[in-house]
């Protein structure tokens, strides 16, 4: 996950702080035993939507063989344990479990950081104020586009304006929401209008998502947008946040899923900034890229770990059988192994890329989904051969030919205001 309001103007968010800081020892969250990863946690595989690029593959079911409310909470006990800093709780749909809140309640007491991830639908007036009452951090609404364009994803007609409905009871109750948006061709040309949404309803935070090809979204391969659609939109989103910032209606911005990101944006300000494109390496170089298996793990409703939501296919043990703690830190298995010291294993671009450091070799379950082979490359990758190349200098500009021939100083004035 990149911050982009981070790394453009510094602003300090709570997840910046685990991104982005080192502790007394130079390392930062996830490069020592000492501190657990975040956990996404999707606590029941069960749905009330039906969405097209869902990486569960989830139904509106009920699935046998999920965690118990007793099993869920000495899970818990292991992540505090551990120190693990925030439990995000995913499906599914996790509003569906009738423990949840006893499980939410459960984890902020323990002193861990309660967030949620649903498709909205079920949060009426009351269960917002039971969110708000049980001291959850940080609701992320899933929206993939607006009206139509949403409800032919979730496959129900109505989904947008139950969602919107949920987004505004949480706003309501001064719970912290935002959107989460992944970006596919069929919604692709939605991005300036879901900065407007944001806006116009005064939502405080958007995640911006890259498809990974898991779940219902392994079919969706070639659905995902181009690599020049990619640096199109990356440089959309850095320019609607610099017009927020300098209009005074910040919002917390965020990609995640395709690390390319990180360089993309360092060689934006390098030919227009270098003081802060300086600044932005800084941070990149702290954060060190895809901490996949290291800062951020997942449990599934059966209690299988797994590097992350969307490499399942990939088992580390359960925590019916053993602590977390004990799971995460053994390092039998060679994909856990790897994953926590990758660089000596990416083959092709990856292997060879001088944005090692800051990238860490973008996402492996796309790798994997596209090629067969974990740690070859990922295809999403959208920089040049010549940005990536080795040595001095690689690409002159750093972004598409079109966008360079426009210098900054010809550039709208919000694209390069105050705050950057």
């Amino acid at each position: 996950m990149i911050s982009v309001t981070k790394l453009l103007w510094g602003s300090d968010y709570f997840g910046d702080r685990l991104r982005y800081s080192l502790d007394a020892r130079g390392s930062c969250h996830g490069a020592s035993n000492d501190w657990g990863p975040v956990v996404v946690w999707n606590c029941t595989r069960s749905c009330n939507l039906n969405c097209l690029h869902c990486y569960m593959d989830s139904e509106n079911k009920k699935y046998k063989g999920e965690l118990s409310t007793v099993e869920a909470m000495r899970f818990i006990d292991d992540l505090a344990d551990f120190n693990v800093p925030v439990l995000l709780f995913s499906g599914g749909e996790p509003l569906l479990r009738r423990d949840f809140f006893d499980l939410a309640g459960y984890t902020v007491d323990k002193g861990i950081r309660a967030t949620i991830s649903t498709n909205g639908t079920l949060i009426d007036k009351a269960t917002a104020r039971q969110i708000k009452k049980t001291g959850v951090g940080y609701v992320g609404v899933s929206l993939d586009g607006i009206a139509d364009n949403n409800d032919h994803f979730r496959q129900k007609k109505g989904a947008f304006e139950e969602a919107l409905k949920g987004i505004r009871n949480c706003l309501d109750m001064e719970q912290k929401v935002g959107l989460r948006f992944t970006i596919t061709r069929h919604n692709f040309k939605d991005l300036n209008d879901i900065f407007d949404f944001a806006e116009e309803e005064n939502i405080p935070r958007i995640c911006f998502y890259h498809l990974v090809y898991a779940g219902r979204a392994s079919e969706m391969m070639y659905e995902d947008i181009t690599k020049e659609e990619s640096r199109e939109a990356m440089e959309l989103i850095i320019e609607r946040t610099l017009d927020l910032r300098c209009r005074g209606k910040e919002r917390e911005i965020l990609m995640v899923d395709n690390h390319a990101d990180a360089p993309y944006i360092y060689l934006y300000f390098e030919q227009r900034n270098q003081k802060r494109a300086q600044k932005i390496m800084e941070l990149l170089q702290v954060n060190g890229g895809n901490r996949t298996g290291m800062a951020f793990g997942q449990v599934d409703s059966f209690g299988y770990v797994h590097p992350d939501q969307f490499t399942q296919n990939h088992t580390f043990g359960n925590v019916r059988e053993r602590k977390f703690r004990e799971i995460w830190t053994d390092l039998s298995h060679p994909i856990l192994a790897g994953l926590k010291d990758r660089k000596p294993l990416l083959k092709g671009r990856c292997a060879s890329c001088r944005w090692l450091n800051i990238c860490n070799g973008n996402f492996r379950a796309r790798a994997e989904a596209a090629t067969g082979d974990f740690w070859e490359s990922d295809p999403a990758c959208y920089l040049t051969a010549e940005e990536i190349k080795q040595g001095e200098g690689g690409s002159k500009n750093g972004v598409s030919p079109a966008k360079a021939q426009a210098p900054a100083k010809n550039r709208k004035p919000e694209a390069d205001g105050a705050g950057v």
